[in-house]
Parts: C-alpha cells; structure tokens; sequence
C-alpha cells in the first residue's frame, strides 16, 4: 500500500502527526490518545498497515 494513501486513511481517523523521528513518524489518534510509529518508506506492507491500525484502534484501510 502506498503510504500517501495510508496517511490520508490515519488522517480521515483523526490521526495526527506527534513528531517526526530520524526513521520513522509518530502518529497520535486524537481520540484515544495512543501512538504508534509509522516508517517512511515509499510502501507499506499490508501487515504493518493492519498493526498500526490496530495500536492506534482504528479501522483497518479496505
């Protein structure tokens, strides 16, 4: 999966960015309060995406 398209599904959650690390960007759900960190390369593989989801308690992207 593409990460612009995973970042706009984070964001469509109210997903916000924390803070940017050296290899990875920590996400925050607004909601909730949890983070998790998303990496930045150009693909996601569909398992990470479904475990950001998950420790972020969001839907998983279809």
């Amino acid at each position: 999966m593409k990460r612009s398209f995973f970042l706009k599904h984070l964001h469509k959650h109210h997903c916000v960015l924390a803070r940017e690390g050296s290899k990875h960007s920590i996400y925050k759900n607004a909601g909730n309060g949890k983070a998790t960190s998303v990496p930045r390369h150009p693909d996601l593989n569909d398992i990470t995406c479904r475990l950001i989801c998950k420790q972020l308690d969001i839907p998983f992207v279809k």
